[in-house]
């Protein structure tokens, strides 16, 4: 082991590769940097390679070990340290004679690896963000991750959210009634404080909080907050509260307070409640909207229960609540209750003394009428919890211990990429599960069950989130795949309202599956309100499609297909053959009035509402769609095939038009570069440099240009991967062929991938995290190994530093959560799934050491474990798998190590 040690005091760092400091050097902080620039400039003065770091200086935390003050404000320097270092970081002043250097170091890794601490409060979006990264939830409902004590203000936000529950209200915006559907926020049965005699009670405030931790363990799912607290009289306490989400009973989340009187004794009142007054106010943005959801209907409440019936006041879900207290080492306590309107409020009032834990547990049950439809008041005050606090903690790390035995992805080599690895895989099961979401009509949100931001609406995004799930748990996509099944009528309506055939998936869709796209927004620039023409994103219906072939492929899952899956992709072909219009000229078909995934170009220059066209990821994956669904209806049982196409009214003349339409769908190709859409080489090229001098961040270029009276309309910039998304779709090898089809051969593959590659990334902003994430692997293709690994930290850390400038207040980014997951097993460990058979051609990172982790194809689970030079495989059904390009079958249950 190479162990670096550090000093550190006020202004500098002191260190050494020797724990005597016989050579002792520093750095002295730079006071105009954050923490992180200055560990950053401090890490380039450390030539040598390290394993770990070792601090030899006391901390300042009672909480937790390696605090130390940084411009005035206590910091998590191990944590900060690890993040830059990307090695384990451990405090040798309390060494035992137990444990060595090595030990302190392998507890280290394996507490960072399933630990997410922040210490110390924050305020404002930051605040926010840690909420939303710390969200506890089970598929059904997400609990944000908030002190217990907190009601919504500018720094806390205790948001419940239960999948599927939407409500629509209506704004008057410049003369105009706006409908927007919400996610709704649901009452909050989390809070609990305390009172100490006759004082005020405990509200969260930096001023009497002297310390703060708060940990997620992701590999439990249990969240706890620790404080140390002294009160405006001298009083200290200590609280520590927990919570947990049950998996098994989805309904359920439990609670867990704890209170200890430090330096007196008194009487101690704790007050809990249920609070229907709660409103949609997590997205600044949309505060000046209708934001009101919630009617309460009736509270019971005694003693120990607590129930509380309300419904939204547009969509009519039912939804009841269901609290129930209990209490360890407190003797006589006294019980008071109170109903408000909207508010059941319970108190417990019991003599404290001096050094006793006190424990208060709170369990909470929610159901609606979505998932619900018996008699609900009878089922909720009927429903039994889990009986303490501790039962329904071990049932959790059961159910958890059975979802990484599936998820869990292991990188050696980075602490900081394996603790946000197990985040991505935690977030994206508490956004859906397969033993909450098999019993839901709902699919996930870009932003899960953390955060109001979209809306709480699903988009496109799934297609980023799928491929994750289906290698995992395929049951839970086919469960996500019925929400869009049982909006396809939804979807016809939708393409016949404006005059085409078959299914047009909206490009925002909730509860109904209809349209929820603005058709204006609003630009924190200028503050004004522009015309929004996102919904013109038809390639969400093509997202669906792949979705659907995906499942179909790793699963084959027959009965889905024939009940379900064939009918979605032939309406969804219906649509694009209505929407291909042939030149009788030139025998070419043309798809207009659409936006590709850019985003940022509406339309031409001067034009209005009319969109763009032939978007060439849109037409290629178009193409793609009918090539798989012609060979697919020959591939099904004639009965079956003829069944779907009649329960679509899909024509022979329709089925004839897919191999028409595939083969003569019109692109903008020129000298080897592929046009975005058609007349893109006609725009201009925008000078980056002079925006980025006045703006810095340039991410969000459309809103920059509108704020100066132009539109990206006007220029050669997108905000994300478009013209080559189809390539991080498709297999090369499929997306050439297509070309071929469509009669734009490709002769040097190669140098189209690197021409294509860095034509655009030049031209592209990266305003989504999603497009950090598609570029990394499309530079990894071409083997810009250093570029590649820089957009993949970037979007793997996106939602961690916030980088979008406060997003992650508004909810963690699922998308690229599921895609960071997902470019770690098919493009770093070589594993690619998305043909007939299996595909392994290992990239291994040069930062990393190893990459093991599980996926279920064809039904068979396969274990591999890749290094930078071996590749060990283990199935447990025979497999026929190809190896960087050679044939080699699988044993069942035989491990092979291989060489590459």
């Amino acid at each position: 082991m190479k162990p670096l040690f550090l000093s550190i005091a006020a202004d500098q760092i002191s260190y050494d590769n020797n724990e005597n400091f016989t050579d002792r050097k520093s750095y002295t902080f730079n006071s105009e940097l954050e923490l992180k620039e200055n560990l950053e400039l401090f890490k380039k003065q450390i030539h040598n390679s390290i394993d770990a770091i070792v601090i030899t200086s006391q901390g300042e935390s009672q909480l937790k070990e390696n605090i130390f003050n940084y411009q005035n404000k206590k910091v998590d320097f191990a944590n900060a340290l690890e993040n830059v270092f990307h090695v384990p970081v451990i405090n040798n002043i309390e060494e035992t004679e137990n444990e060595d250097l090595t030990e302190l170091v392998e507890k280290e890794t394996k507490y960072s690896a399933w630990h997410l601490d922040y210490y110390g409060l924050d305020h404002g979006k930051r605040q926010y963000g840690q909420e939303s990264m710390q969200t506890i939830g089970n598929g059904y409902f997400g609990l944000r991750g908030t002190y217990l004590e907190a009601k919504a203000d500018d720094d806390n936000y205790p948001g419940t959210y239960v999948a599927g529950v939407f409500n629509q209200l209506g704004t008057p915006i410049n003369g105009r009634n706006i409908i927007n559907e919400d996610l709704v926020n649901l009452p909050n049965a989390q809070y609990v404080t305390f009172k100490i005699d006759d004082g005020e009670y405990f509200k969260i405030d930096e001023n009497l909080i002297k310390e703060s931790l708060r940990s997620l363990d992701m590999k439990t799912g249990v969240l706890t907050i620790t404080q140390l607290i002294e009160l405006a009289d001298g009083k200290k306490l200590k609280v520590i509260e927990k919570k947990v989400a049950d998996l098994n009973n989805f309904h359920d989340y439990y609670l867990q307070y704890s209170i200890q009187p430090l330096n007196f004794s008194g009487k101690i009142k704790i007050l809990t409640e249920i609070d229907a007054t709660v409103t949609n106010t997590n997205v600044e943005r949309y505060r000046n909207l209708a934001n009101k959801h919630l009617a309460t209907d009736e509270i019971k409440n005694d003693n120990k229960t607590q129930l509380l019936f309300a419904h939204t006041n547009q969509s009519n879900i039912k939804i009841g609540i269901k609290a129930a207290i209990d209490y360890q080492n407190i003797n006589n306590p006294s019980y008071a209750v109170d109903n408000g309107p909207e508010v059941a409020s319970q108190t417990i009032e019991f003599d404290g003394k001096e050094g006793q834990i006190y424990t208060f547990e709170k369990a909470v049950a929610i159901f609606t009428s979505l998932e619900t439809q018996k008699n609900l008041p009878e089922i909720i005050q009927k429903h039994q919890f889990q009986p303490d606090f501790e039962t329904a903690e071990n049932s959790a790390q059961l159910a958890w211990k059975d979802i990484w035995k599936k998820e869990n992805i292991v990188v050696a080599g980075d602490i900081t990429a394996q603790k946000l690895l197990h985040l991505n895989s935690y977030s994206m099961t508490c956004a859906a599960q397969t033993k909450a979401n098999e019993n839901l009509d709902v699919s996930i949100g870009s932003r899960g069950l953390t955060g109001e931001g979209y809306r709480g609406h699903i988009f496109w995004d799934e297609l980023f989130d799928m491929n994750f799930y289906v290698l995992h748990s395929p049951k839970l996509v086919k469960a996500l795949l019925m929400y869009r099944y049982n909006r396809l009528g939804a979807a016809m309506d939708y393409a016949s309202d404006d005059d085409f055939q078959g299914a047009m998936y909206p490009w925002q869709s909730g509860m109904y599956g209809d349209e929820q796209s603005q058709e204006v927004h609003l630009n924190p620039i200028t503050n004004k309100w522009d015309p929004d023409n996102s919904r013109k994103q038809r390639h969400v219906s093509l997202a669906v499609a792949y979705n659907v072939l995906t499942y179909y492929n790793i699963s084959q899952d027959e009965e889905f297909m024939q009940e379900f899956g064939l009918e979605i992709l032939l309406n969804i072909a219906k649509l694009w053959i209505s929407m291909a219009q042939l030149d009788e000229n030139t025998g070419r078909y043309s798809i207009k009035n659409v936006m590709g995934p850019d985003e940022f170009h509406e339309g031409y220059p001067g034009k209005d509402n009319e969109g763009l066209k032939n978007n060439a990821y849109t037409n290629i994956m178009v193409s793609w769609l009918f090539k798989k669904l012609a060979q697919l209806l020959k591939d099904q049982p004639s009965d079956v095939a003829s069944e779907n196409l009649q329960r679509s009214r899909f024509t022979s003349q329709d089925v004839e038009k897919l191999d028409d339409i595939r083969q003569n769908l019109k692109l903008d190709f020129k000298d080897d570069i592929l046009g975005q859409f058609e007349g893109y080489f006609d725009l201009k090229r925008l000078d980056f440099e002079k925006y980025r001098q006045q703006y810095g961040n340039i991410s969000r270029m459309d809103r920059i240009l509108k704020a100066h009276n132009d539109s990206p309309d006007n220029y050669q910039v997108a905000k994300q991967a478009d013209t080559l998304m189809a390539l991080f779709n498709l297999r090369e090898e499929d997306f050439f062929q297509i070309m071929d089809d469509l009669g734009y051969p490709v002769k040097n593959t190669d140098k189209f991938m690197n021409d294509n590659i860095k034509y655009y990334i030049e031209r592209t902003t990266h305003g989504s995290t999603l497009s950090r994430i598609v570029y990394s692997m499309l530079l990894s293709r071409i083997d810009d190994d250093k570029t590649a690994w820089k957009l993949f930290y970037e979007a793997l850390t996106s939602d961690y530093y916030d980088i979008q400038g406060g997003t992650t207040a508004e909810g963690i980014h699922l998308g690229v959560m599921g895609a960071t997951l997902s470019v770690v097993t098919s493009v770093f460990a070589g594993v690619d799934t998305r043909g007939d058979t299996l595909e392994i051609n290992p990239n291994v990172p040069e930062q990393w050491e190893e990459i093991d982790f599980n996926i279920n194809f064809k039904g068979a689970n396969i274990a591999f474990q890749i290094t930078q030079d071996t590749a060990t495989i283990r199935s447990d059904k025979d497999l026929d798998v190809k190896y960087t390009d050679k044939n080699l079958p699988l044993t069942a249950n035989q491990e092979i190590e291989l060489t590459y």
